[in-house]
């Protein structure tokens, strides 16, 4: 996310590394379910403790990493507090990951297993009809869908999302519903794993159903298409598909056959993900509105383009230039969270 998020221009990024204009989804674009799934796959460990059940204590807990995930995503939009309030961006993507995390536990603890199933299909069927049933034109179209005229609606214009011109919330209110499921999906994929005594089988097995995930999402997509924005009911199955296939093939690799060392650098990044993410849009914000430099000719920008136009662009031009600098906020932060690491310091909520 971070590659993703922080190239030296925008307008030189490899299309691998942009996210599809509406329709469609590249590599950036499965980041952020893969981030919701690898939550649901974890939180299958953490609720072992409560036996699967609701209890004041797993209520507590659940509610507030809800709260504080929500609050900090919040107060990420507002830094570095140089607009006012009535311009505030209320969702976001940890505010995403807070609601989705929230309401997908509350269902695991409530529901049994096998009913995750069914829960999950009502979840992307019943969104794929309130698009459907309650559009304004093309239920599919970033003017009239259903999604925005309900952010419109609670949220404001002017605490929404502007990066498509018209207002529109990618983390709305609407289309936290079906994110719940890719929350869901990372749950029963952790169950999967946490059932099986042989790695081996359990990873096939979960190969199989991403296969299977990724055709459904697929031709689901013929007639809802996959969207990101949306966040539609095909783009969870695909999504899910591809995060079952990899982390298939990683508890294969790690788990079942025992190949770690390769993996010790995302291990680093893992143990503190929730504050290298916020210390990257911290870092990247600092930049862009903080730190300003004068040029020769007496023209102002930001230290973020002075970076990228003094230091990068000239070694690599613009793409590779772009990408470069991107790797390097990556570096930078991987090697903080490998000092967090060494001093046993883990940042959890």
């Amino acid at each position: 996310m971070i590659l993703v998020n922080t190239p030296g221009s925008w307008s030189c990024v490899f299309e691998p590394l942009r996210h599809a204009k509406w329709h469609g989804c590249t590599p950036a674009d499965l980041v952020f379910p893969f981030f919701l799934f690898i939550t649901g796959a974890a939180m299958r460990y953490s609720f072992k403790k409560y036996d699967y059940r609701l209890s004041r204590g797993v209520i507590v807990k659940v509610l507030k990493r809800v709260l504080l995930i929500f609050l900090i995503g919040l107060a990420l939009n507002f830094f570095p507090f140089q607009a006012g309030m009535d311009e505030l961006r209320i969702m976001g993507v940890l505010q995403r990951i807070a609601l989705a995390y929230g309401v997908a536990a509350f269902i695991c603890l409530y529901t049994g297993r096998l009913k995750l199933f069914f829960v999950s299909f009502l979840l992307l069927i019943g969104y794929w009809l309130l698009l459907i049933i309650f559009d304004h034109g093309n239920p599919y179209s970033l003017q009239s869908n259903i999604i925005r005229f309900v952010d419109l609606a609670v949220l404001g214009e002017n605490h929404m999302w502007h990066g498509k011109v018209l207002p529109f919330e990618p983390e709305g209110i609407l289309s936290t519903l079906p994110a719940v499921v890719s929350v869901l999906s990372g749950y029963l994929a952790g169950s999967c794993i946490q059932s099986q005594t042989d790695l081996v089988k359990g990873a096939y097995r979960m190969l199989i159903a991403g296969i299977v995930a990724i055709v459904a999402g697929m031709a689901w997509g013929w007639v809802f298409p996959i969207n990101k924005y949306l966040w539609s009911s095909s783009y969870v199955l695909y999504t899910s598909g591809w995060a079952m296939m990899i982390l298939s093939v990683f508890v294969y690799m790690i788990d079942a056959r025992g190949y770690r060392r390769w993996s010790k650098p995302f291990y680093v990044l893992g143990l503190n993900p929730l504050f290298i993410y916020v210390l990257s849009i911290v870092w990247v914000k600092i930049l862009l509105y903080l730190v300003k430099i004068t040029k020769a000719d007496g023209s102002v920008i930001s230290g973020y383009q002075w970076m990228f136009s003094e230091g990068f662009l000239p070694l690599a031009g613009c793409y590779g230039g772009s990408l470069l600098f991107a790797a390097v906020n990556v570096a930078l932060l991987w090697m903080i969270a490998l000092l967090l690491y060494r001093r046993k310091i883990f940042v959890s909520l």
